[in-house]
């Protein structure tokens, strides 16, 4: 009992000095010298009177909603002597796989930059500013030579490391679940079983109504559609984050879902953050980074032949550029398995005065990155709030699909979860793919690393989605 007093408190007062840095506090504090001046604020009641005000005037929903969103992405506590890689990845294996990992990314971009001889980054001479500036809004026409450059690595690359990851202190003769176990991944981690998922996903069972399902043809409207509308619409209007997730697991309402998910995530566009992005736009017109290049070969790659997706090439560039410069993605790696690569200031290799995070959000792109972007474009048409949208949905879900970690979400636990289920389910199957050389994993791994993005249609993944925010969980993608 103690302990969980201990781990709240804890929790509530890092949560507090993380909004002590937001522009909502100062907006608050604003509010509350501003409230000062009504009638109905008196002396000898100030603090119910302004706790009243709040809730009036809506400015307490808006702090509830931002601390709703700070508990859904808060790491889980751990001992206070736990020290702060902890945090990172529980398991010493893990985070010495992502660490080799890590250093044959960065080989394989230095190699690159050596092999071109291109810095990583350089300034852009004023010309050539101007030009970038002109043409902000139809990138997709350039077409730049990109022939020699190569994706720093694919799904199947990561796949590899992933099957060849074990736990040292771990025997295969240990546990006879895990001697039963004949799928690709080999390490003993605790994933939910169909009870378990039944569970957790209690509002997919088959007594509940489904857009994507109820909604089809063949259903009249009255019996789920319409009243699942006039719902959403009385949580858009209650503006209740908590509210919207809980909405959102049935699936949203095409017409409601921009706004919903804007909700969920906590994504308002204050002229403040229109400011930022225009900074980040900014940063990209005046310098050139290396990364770039592999953004813009991705693309053409990748969204740019897909049926749905090539005629938001554009959209792509500028949000992928910006978020190459986004320093404040950084923050996201206090509870990510990886850490940012670093880059030193010519002829001062070593020194860590002179050591800077590259790329500036610490994100280096891989062969498919883009189609996380690809899918919001559908909803969002003004390129702050698209920004903001993907950079959020990264900084809670699509990190853990491209590094090692023992998190539920996390791609090792997905591919477990995928072959455990599918073994333990659909055996024949199962067999039949290993006896003809075609492991499950190897077909689904690219699926669920790209979020199915690009290989289901739209309307569905959109749906798929709405799911992950709903549960705030990656699993819906293994099961």
């Amino acid at each position: 009992m103690l302990q969980e007093e201990s781990d709240l408190a804890l929790i509530i007062a890092q949560i507090v000095q993380k909004l002590k840095g937001s522009n909502l506090y100062a907006q608050l504090e604003r509010q509350a010298w501003a409230s000062l001046q009504r009638p109905e604020i008196k002396l000898e009641s100030l603090k119910e009177d302004i706790k009243e005000f709040f809730k009036i005037s809506g400015w307490e929903k808006k702090l509830q909603n931002a601390v709703y969103s700070e508990l859904s992405v808060f790491p889980l506590p751990s001992h206070p002597a736990a020290p702060p890689e902890h945090l990172k990845e529980p398991l010493v294996y893990m985070r010495k796989a992502q660490g080799s990992w890590e250093k044959r990314i960065l080989k394989s971009l230095n190699s690159m930059c050596t092999e071109l001889s291109i810095p990583l980054a350089r300034k852009r001479p004023v010309g050539e500013q101007k030009e970038l500036l002109n043409k902000w809004n139809e990138m997709g026409t350039d077409e730049p030579d990109l022939s020699l450059f190569r994706p720093v690595y694919a799904p199947k690359d990561f796949l590899e490391v992933l099957i060849n990851l074990r736990n040292p202190n771990y025997e295969n003769g240990d546990s006879h679940s895990f001697r039963t176990h004949l799928g690709l991944i080999q390490v003993p981690l605790k994933v939910k079983d169909i009870p378990e998922l039944k569970e957790f996903f209690v509002e997919l069972g088959l007594t509940a109504g489904q857009l994507g399902i109820d909604d089809s043809t063949q259903v009249p409207p009255e019996l789920f559609e319409n009243e699942h509308v006039r719902i959403g619409q009385k949580v858009l209007s209650e503006q209740d984050s908590a509210a919207a997730q809980q909405y959102i697991r049935q699936g949203s309402p095409t017409a409601l879902r921009a706004e919903l998910w804007a909700l969920i995530l906590n994504i308002s566009s204050q002229p403040e953050d229109i400011l930022y992005y225009e900074q980040l736009k900014t940063n990209v017109i005046q310098h050139d980074l290396l990364v770039d290049s592999l953004i813009y070969k991705d693309v053409k790659l990748t969204a740019s032949n897909d049926d749905y997706y090539f005629v938001f090439e554009d959209y792509l560039y500028q949000v992928l550029l910006c978020f190459s410069r986004d320093t404040s993605v950084l923050g996201h790696f206090a509870y990510n398995s990886a850490s940012p690569p670093k880059s030193y200031i010519r002829g001062k290799l070593g020194l860590e005065e002179y050591a800077v995070f590259y790329p500036p959000n610490g994100v280096i792109p891989f062969h498919g990155f883009s189609m996380y972007v690809a899918p919001l474009c559908f909803l969002y048409h003004e390129p702050s709030k698209l920004y903001q949208i993907f950079r959020e949905m990264y900084v809670r879900f699509f990190f853990r699909l491209h590094s090692i970690s023992s998190h539920p979400s996390g791609i090792v636990s997905l591919c477990l979860l995928f072959e455990t289920l599918l073994q333990t389910y659909l055996p024949q199957l199962f067999y039949h793919l290993r006896e003809i050389g075609a492991q499950p994993l190897r077909i689904s791994f690219k699926w669920m690393v790209r979020a199915f993005s690009g290989y289901l249609a739209t309307d569905q993944l959109l749906l798929l989605w709405d799911r992950i925010l709903g549960y705030n969980s990656l699993e819906i993608l293994a099961a």
